[in-house]
């Protein structure tokens, strides 16, 4: 068994199939079945299961990978402290983050290009259990994301910010706000604003947690209209006035054209931190963090 039959399994494990693994790896597909061939006769046993459809783990698949990354994880960090002796920071860093917080990252990322251009750096989006779970894998290095207390449990934490999201509605929407009975911002309450058609996020989703904690909390339920997974197409809804959606101001700072109205009691609040596993962080990933500020 060598480094790059795991790299050829892991490939596989995470595209999918072989077609894309093979895409992925700049092989042709022969090569890549030939691998995962050659590795299950020596190790005696399939790692996947192939089907028309799809290609899944096997339950000695389930146990192989994770002891594969962690296997490719350490001849990279090897690798590393070697170019590290030599004077030259080489390596890379995979970066998990949510929609809405990259503004959080791109100086940061900016000034680790400048003093180490030799480091890559891979950004993955996902929700933020999707995040947690690779960080726990090791598939993610470090992520900018947005915890509760029970999610940060066996990670290693940074506050970075802390806001009160918004109400975002059309300006041609009328909304009742404190004082007023329409206007362009103001306060509004939500047991007001829950019978509007809302523009949800999926749940796992930061924004959509914060949310559902606030309405339980003010004991409203809201009316959702749409649920999608992208923060421009939240804000086309609501520039057609197809419904309301709660955001984190600095979110909702990307879309001027929209009013943005603050919550009066229980307005729902995300803190943004980063999080890596425990442990001392590879050379390029404590040179990531001392820019993350």
């Amino acid at each position: 068994m060598d480094l790059r039959q795991m790299e050829v399994v892991v490939a596989v494990a995470d595209a999918g199939g072989f077609t894309a693994a093979a895409r992925r790896l700049h092989l042709v597909q022969s090569a890549v079945s030939g691998t995962v061939r050659a590795l299950e006769r020596e190790l005696g046993t399939a790692l996947f299961t192939r089907t028309t459809h799809r290609v899944g783990l096997t339950p000695a698949g389930e146990a192989f990978v994770p002891a594969a990354r962690q296997a490719l994880r350490a001849a990279e960090l090897a690798r590393e402290a070697v170019d590290a002796a030599k004077g030259e920071l080489r390596g890379r860093v995979t970066v998990g983050t949510m929609q809405g917080v990259w503004a959080n990252l791109h100086l940061a990322l900016a000034a680790l290009r400048a003093e180490h251009p030799h480091v890559v750096v891979r950004l993955r989006q996902a929700a933020v259990a999707d995040l947690r779970q690779a960080l726990r894998e090791g598939s993610v290095d470090l992520a900018v994301v947005a915890l509760d207390r029970q999610q940060q449990r066996g990670l290693v934490s940074r506050p970075l910010s802390r806001e009160e999201m918004v109400l975002v509605a059309s300006p041609r929407r009328p909304i009742r706000t404190a004082g007023s009975t329409s206007g362009v911002g103001g306060t509004v309450d939500l047991a007001d604003v829950a019978g509007l058609p809302q523009v949800e996020f999926p749940p796992g989703w930061a924004i959509r947690d914060a949310a559902d904690r606030s309405f339980r909390a003010a004991g409203v339920e809201r009316a959702t209209a749409f649920e999608v997974n992208d923060i421009v197409a939240a804000s086309e809804l609501v520039r057609n006035d197809l419904g309301v959606c709660i955001m984190p101001p600095t979110i909702a700072g990307r879309f001027p054209d929209l009013t943005a109205y603050r919550i009066a009691r229980h307005a729902p609040a995300w803190k943004v931190m980063v999080v890596r596993p425990p442990g001392e962080p590879p050379a390029a990933v404590a040179a990531l963090l001392r820019h993350i500020v």
